[in-house]
């Protein structure tokens, strides 16, 4: 549905350089990425926002690059809303009509559907200035779709609202997908929502996609340092690796098969690392004591450090695991990793 070929671009000092993304029919995807890495201008150089230097951005397999915005099918939503202040919710609505012709039956039909899926219907007579965070998104949303684009573009449309509505939005996310043909592209720098909503998803740093694939693939099985980092991997260690095992500081562990390639880090995510006050091997997994360094309190979990072999362990891990044993207290604390959860790249 979405084909971009070694698009180039240069916008004052920034450049997109060499840029390859092929986003399925119909799929939820997202884009991640920290700041400045260029996930918007990506976006609007897909929306014909801003021209391109080179490359070809397709559209429903139709070479689209040279196109105006308003000639390529694609609606684009923005964190801020963008809504009209002087208009009201419907108002605001319909406006996306503008840009289509259809019969009136069929468009009243896609009016009522969203006004449905999004609950809007107690809010149509309302201005945006009298609109939660949620609801101003939603109304976004609704006024995007109304135009019957092929693709939706979503750029950071959960980051400025609060928990309750960011969870509100998230869910009418997921079920706008699932009722319609509509193919959405989103970008994020939120884990969670990205795991949550995409099915496949895409990494970008410094202006060039560093990872693609399948979203949980891209959390468990990064390929790149910077990609560890990102994705919150927390143990990343330069290891050597001899056949099924890995040197990693002063400890030897197994992997249970032998890397394939030329790896340089052994890494494990910090849910991963199993901490415990008995030495309780479980499901093959490595052992070594160890002492706590530090614990900080999340509510309903905690991040542990664990200093062994010369190395610093990041365990998190809920805190119903340590039942009323508060492990700042423990005289001793034994690390397990088990080889299935172990990646080096």
């Amino acid at each position: 549905m979405i084909r971009v070929e070694n698009l180039n671009l240069r916008l004052l000092d920034f450049r997109l350089k060499d840029i390859h993304l092929t986003v399925e029919e119909n799929e939820f995807f997202a884009l991640m990425g920290p700041t400045g890495a260029g996930k918007t201008v990506l976006l609007e150089a897909i929306a014909g926002l801003i021209p391109v230097r080179s490359g070809r951005v397709w559209v429903d397999n139709s070479d689209v690059t040279g196109l105006p915005p308003e000639k390529r099918g694609v609606g684009i939503v923005y964190q801020d809303h963008a809504l009209f202040p002087h208009q009201t919710v419907l108002q605001n609505i319909l406006y996306g009509l503008h840009f289509q012709r259809e019969p009136k039956s069929e468009s009243e039909r896609r009016r009522d559907r969203l006004i449905d899926l999004l609950r809007l219907s107690h809010l149509l007579n309302r201005f945006p200035t009298h609109l939660s965070g949620g609801e101003k998104q939603r109304v976004a949303l609704a006024r995007a779709l109304m135009a019957g684009p092929k693709v939706l573009l979503l750029d950071e449309p959960l980051s400025a609202l609060d928990p309750n509505f960011r969870e509100e939005v998230r869910d009418s996310l997921k079920d706008l997908h699932h009722s319609s043909d509509t193919t959405f592209l989103m970008v994020t720098h939120d884990f969670a929502d990205a795991l949550f909503l995409a099915q496949r998803a895409a990494l970008i740093h410094e202006g060039r996609i560093e990872q693609s694939g399948e979203t949980m693939e891209l959390f468990r099985r990064p390929n790149s340092l910077f990609a560890a980092e990102f994705v919150g991997m927390k143990n990343i260690f330069p290891a050597t690796f001899h056949g099924t095992t890995a040197r990693v500081g002063e400890l030897a562990i197994e992997m249970g098969t032998a890397p394939k390639g030329s790896m340089r880090y052994l890494s494990v995510r910090p849910e991963d690392v199993v901490i415990s006050r008995e030495p309780t091997s479980r499901n093959g997994a490595t052992i070594f004591q160890g002492e706590i360094k530090r614990v900080v309190d999340h509510g309903f979990y905690l991040s542990v450090s664990i200093k062994t072999g010369g190395l610093v362990f990041q365990s998190v891990m809920p805190k119903n695991a340590f039942l009323d044993a508060d492990p700042k207290n423990w005289t001793a604390v034994y690390v397990q990793v088990r080889p299935s959860t172990l990646h080096a790249f």
